[in-house]
C-alpha cells in the first residue's frame, strides 16, 4: 500500500475551520469518522437525501485532505481515506465534535435543518 502523500499536511485551525464550513464536507467527514476501516471517495458519496457528484466529490475530498483532516492511501485503483481524529483532538481538543455536533453529524444524533 503506497502513501499519497509523501508526508501528512500540518493541521492549522483556519483550515480546519474552512475545510468543516460546508456541509457536504461535514457530513463526509462524519461518515468517514464512523467508518471502522476509512472509505473510499465513491462509497461516501451517498448522503442519504442526495448523492453528491463525481467532480465536487473529488473536490471536497481534495480540500479535506489538504486541511489535514484526512489521510488518503492508495490501495490499487482505489484510494481508501481515513480521519485524523485522535491528532485533531489532541491538537484542539473538543472542536471536531463541537463542530459535527452544531451540524447534528454525531453518531445517534438527530440532523440538523
Amino acid at each position: 500500500m503506497s502513501r499519497w502523500r509523501r508526508e501528512d499536511p500540518p493541521v492549522k485551525p483556519e483550515a480546519t475551520l474552512y475545510a468543516l464550513s460546508d456541509p457536504e464536507r461535514v457530513a463526509i467527514y462524519a461518515k468517514l469518522a464512523g467508518a471502522s476501516s476509512g472509505g473510499t471517495c465513491s462509497a461516501l458519496a451517498d448522503l442519504g437525501d442526495r448523492v453528491i457528484p463525481k467532480s465536487s466529490l473529488s473536490n471536497h475530498f481534495n480540500v479535506l485532505r489538504e486541511s489535514g483532516l484526512i489521510l488518503s492511501e492508495r490501495q490499487g485503483v482505489e484510494m481508501r481515506n481515513q480521519t485524523r481524529c485522535t491528532e485533531l483532538d489532541e491538537r484542539f481538543p473538543g472542536l471536531i465534535r463541537a463542530i459535527l455536533t452544531a451540524y447534528g453529524q454525531l453518531p445517534g444524533q438527530p440532523k440538523a435543518d
